[in-house]
Parts: C-alpha cells; sequence; structure tokens
C-alpha cells in the first residue's frame, strides 16, 4: 500500500486514550465542533487534547472532514454500537488495522509495513533513517523534520509499549497497549516486534481487513495477504492458517489456493464487510 502522503503531527504528542474515541464520538454527533470553544467543557479536556482527539478520529479513520464514517457509527453508537466502551480485544484489533490501513497517521503504515520487513528489532534511530530514506526517495526529502518525527516515534511507541517506569495510572490508558505488538528490551533502548508471544487475532477481523485491502478484487495475491501479515505481526505460517481457517468457516464464498508456489485467496461472491463484523459481534 502506498503512502499518499508524509503526516507526523496533530497528536500534540499525546497517545490515543482508551475512552477518547467514544467521547470524541458522541461529540461530534451532538453536533458539536471541535474548533468551538465550547469544546474544552463539552469534551472535559485541555485544549491541545481536543486537538488530540480530533486527530485520533481522523487516524483510526472514524471520521473524515470532522464526519462519522460508517465504521464509527457500527462500533460507538449509543444505541446500535457493538462495542461502545471498547471492551472487545477484537476491537483493538479492528482499530488497528485503521490506523496502520488508513495512512493518515503516515508512521504507522511506515513501522509495520515497511520497516517490520527489513528489522524485528529496532531502536528511535532506525526508524528516523528509514522515515528519512522514504521521504528522500519520494522526493521529500524538504518536508522532512527531525524533531517532529522524533515526536511521533515517541508517541507511537507509548501507544503500544507497556510502560517499565510508569509513573501514574494514565501511563498504561493507551488504548492499544493490550495488543502485545511491540515490546521493549531490559534496557529500554530496543523495541521488538512481538512475533511470537502476542494476542491471537480474531478471524472475523483478519477477513474484513482482506475485504478492506482487495477492494473490488475477486482475487487476493499473497504480497497483499503479506502485508496484512505485516500489519498485524504475524509470520507466514500463520497467514496461510489464518487462511485456511476462512476458508473453512466460508468454504462457498472462499477458496485458498496453493498452486505451483503461487498463493492466492479468491472470493467467489462479493463479501459484505458490515456481515463480516456481524459474525464477530453477532
Amino acid at each position: 500500500m502506498s503512502v499518499p502522503k508524509y503526516t507526523f503531527s496533530g497528536h500534540e504528542s499525546f497517545t490515543c486514550k482508551t475512552l477518547w474515541l467514544k467521547k470524541g464520538y458522541d461529540f461530534i454527533r451532538s453536533s458539536k465542533n471541535f474548533n468551538s470553544p465550547d469544546s474544552v467543557v463539552e469534551l472535559g479536556v485541555g485544549k491541545n487534547m481536543v486537538a488530540s482527539i480530533r486527530y485520533w478520529m481522523r487516524a483510526f479513520g472514524l471520521t473524515e472532514n470532522d464526519e462519522p464514517q460508517t465504521v464509527a457509527d457500527y462500533l460507538f453508537d449509543s444505541n446500535t454500537g457493538k462495542d461502545p466502551y471498547m471492551e472487545d480485544m477484537g476491537t483493538l484489533w479492528l482499530l488497528h488495522f485503521l490506523l496502520v490501513s488508513t495512512c493518515e497517521a503516515t508512521l504507522y503504515n511506515i513501522l509495520f509495513t515497511q520497516l517490520q520487513r527489513e528489522r524485528k528489532i529496532f531502536d528511535r534511530q532506525h526508524v528516523l533513517n528509514i522515515v528519512k530514506r522514504m521521504m528522500t526517495e519520494d522526493g521529500k526529502q524538504n518536508q522532512y523534520n527531525e524533531n517532529t518525527v522524533k515526536k511521533d516515534i515517541g508517541t507511537l511507541l507509548l501507544n503500544y509499549v507497556l510502560p517499565q517506569k510508569a509513573k501514574a495510572l494514565d501511563d498504561y490508558s493507551a488504548l492499544l497497549i493490550d495488543l502485545d505488538l511491540i515490546r521493549m528490551d531490559a534496557d529500554g533502548k530496543n523495541f521488538l516486534f512481538n512475533i511470537e508471544g502476542k494476542r491471537q487475532i480474531p478471524w472475523q477481523i483478519f477477513l474484513y481487513a482482506v475485504i478492506k485491502m482487495k477492494g473490488k478484487d475477486m482475487t487476493i495475491s499473497y504480497d497483499t495477504l503479506q502485508e496484512l501479515g505485516l500489519m498485524f505481526c504475524m509470520n507466514d505460517m500463520e497467514v496461510i492458517e489464518m487462511c485456511k481457517v476462512i476458508m473453512e468457516h466460508h468454504e462457498n464464498t472462499i477458496a485458498y489456493s496453493d498452486v505451483a508456489g503461487i498463493r492466492q485467496l479468491h472470493f467467489l461472491n462479493n463479501m459484505n464487510e458490515e456481515e463480516v463484523l456481524n459474525e464477530y459481534y453477532g
């Protein structure tokens, strides 16, 4: 998946807190405006946090031009939402996929789908280097600001990595920590993609991600499946097993083939994203 633009700011160095997305969704649904002076009172947070909530809503693909998208209504609607308070691990996997695939927060896509191809253990400098290299290759080196990218790297790591020396309960409130996708080594300098001991993604959420990635195509190449695997820190064997599990549950709709070393997933009929999510949340 190409990264169409490079955005490394907007979060005001705040991680996405556990209840911010629901709070932001309710705020928008009640026709409130993030630019209003009252937004600070309405959301019960400081001015910079208002900007951060707005940013994270966009970064997770839940809003576009401050208008809620279908998936936001599906999850967070107070009456019909499937998991408004994000108590289900599947919801965290879904939000992680949206964050990485939407590319609004560029660094998340670069880290999981590009850097992870090159190394499973990394430090902050490795992330800086790949961002600079990619922007230079795209002729956008003039837009590269090292301090901005450094802050973005720090925020990303706080979003995913269990804090070693937490000073307050709030240090554990980042939304995606529970996925356990990135760990810190003992000296706190290196990080690793947690391929072995991570939590397992539900097959329905993986299938939803496949449908989102494939667009109108009925055949999904293994390159695309591998990219999805990287997003979820899965190795090749896990991706293949996941394809087989999906095929078992949808044998009349989906076929996985491995012929002469060419691996593909075939859709015999179009599938509705929401129906797939209903299989999980139903």
